[in-house]
């Protein structure tokens, strides 16, 4: 990550009334944080703390064991990340049901999900043909940039 785009990310802070933000990208994990005026309910924008650390290895929780076949047959699988911070919905709506389901085969370009940032709903499309075997979120948790939402065998 560049000065340019840590810049991009501070920009977009501001313009988003944003406080604190959190990215993980290439094993390397920056938080980005605006530090609080006087009586700490004012902000100042431009003092910014900036955190880089190293991404641990396994950010989120272990996976369970594969239900069936061989642990050769897990090696060529596809993962589907979420693209954003923010919260991981399986369906549209609370009454719809999932976009997908475990054991369902998807097309690419076909929606698996959706992604709510700062109140946009972010339609989540699959970029591998493939078979869900694992839907690695549950419904309604919050999700990082980069986390793991669905594994794929792809076809």
């Amino acid at each position: 990550m560049n000065l340019k785009e840590i810049k991009e990310i501070i920009a977009l802070m501001n313009e988003n009334n944003l406080n604190e933000i959190e990215i993980e990208r290439d094993g390397l994990k920056l938080k980005l944080k605006k530090s609080a005026g006087g009586d700490g309910l004012v902000v100042s924008p431009g003092h910014y703390a900036v955190e880089s650390i190293p991404a641990p290895k396994a950010a989120t929780p272990p996976a369970a064991p594969a239900s069936s076949g061989s642990a050769d047959s897990t090696k060529n699988n596809k993962d589907i990340k979420s693209p954003m911070v923010g919260t991981f919905y399986r369906a549209a709506s609370p009454e719809a049901e999932a976009f997908v389901e475990v054991g369902q085969t998807v097309e690419v370009g076909q929606v698996v999900c959706i992604v709510e940032a700062m109140k946009l709903m972010n339609e989540i499309k699959s970029e591998v043909r493939g078979k869900i075997t694992e839907v690695a979120v549950q419904n309604a948790e919050p999700v990082e940039f980069g986390q793991i939402l669905f594994v794929v065998d792809p076809l």
